[in-house]
This record gives structure tokens, C-alpha cells and sequence, in this order.
């Protein structure tokens, strides 16, 4: 499940309505929904993103956070190291191979040490 899912999920629950009921609504198909909710499909269009907004009626705040969960939902992501060190590269193709089995606290303990040196950027 990507973040977005989990938020599109969320918010179809706490308004009480069902994928068939929602894809309808907005024009798409419930497989559609359910293909998102649970990260078989990439990033929704923009266009969706507005259905979505709109069929829910969300203020401008709660629309922007939908709106970057689903830049940060793609499923399938593409590191592109060329030009960088081959510990890059490498590094970036064990993440690749070892993602499913990194516990959650791990990737809480990796995120911080991304913000970390974020900040120092």
C-alpha cells in the first residue's frame, strides 16, 4: 500500500462510502480504486486528484496534503545514480533488493538520517 492509498482509504471510511459508490461518483472503475489503495498503480493524474477533492468536498489544506501523498506514492521507483559513485549505485541497488524485508523501525531510523542530512545540505 503506498501512503496515498492509505490516506484514500482513510478518507473514504471516514465519509462512509464504498469503491463502487466513489468510482462511480468520480468516472473511474472500482478496480481502478482498489488497484490504488493498495499500490498496484503508479501516481494518479492530477485530474483525479481534483475529482477526488471535489467528490469530497476538501478544504484547500487538506487537498495540497492529498496531493503530495500522491507524488510520494509511486509504487515503482526509478534511482538514477549516474554521474555519482559506484557506492551509490550500489547502495542503491541492495535498497532495491532489501526493501521488503527492512523492518519498520529501520526505515523510521533511515528517514531520520535522510532529514538529518538534509538539514545539513
Amino acid at each position: 500500500m503506498t501512503p496515498f492509498g492509505q490516506a484514500l482509504r482513510n478518507l473514504r471510511a471516514r465519509k462512509g462510502v464504498t469503491q463502487s459508490e466513489m468510482a462511480r461518483a468520480i468516472g473511474v472503475s472500482p478496480a481502478y480504486l482498489s488497484a490504488l489503495e493498495h499500490g498496484r498503480r503508479g501516481r494518479p493524474s492530477f485530474d483525479f486528484l481534483q475529482r477526488v477533492a471535489g467528490y469530497f468536498n476538501i478544504i484547500w489544506d487538506e487537498a495540497e496534503d492529498l496531493f503530495l501523498l500522491a507524488e510520494a506514492s509511486h509504487p515503482r521507483i526509478v534511482l538514477d545514480t549516474a554521474g555519482l559513485g559506484p557506492k551509490y549505485t550500489a547502495f542503491a541497488n541492495r535498497l532495491a533488493r532489501e526493501i521488503r524485508t527492512l523492518p519498520s523501525d529501520v526505515v523510521d531510523e533511515m528517514e531520520k538520517l535522510l532529514d538529518k542530512a538534509s538539514i545539513r545540505r
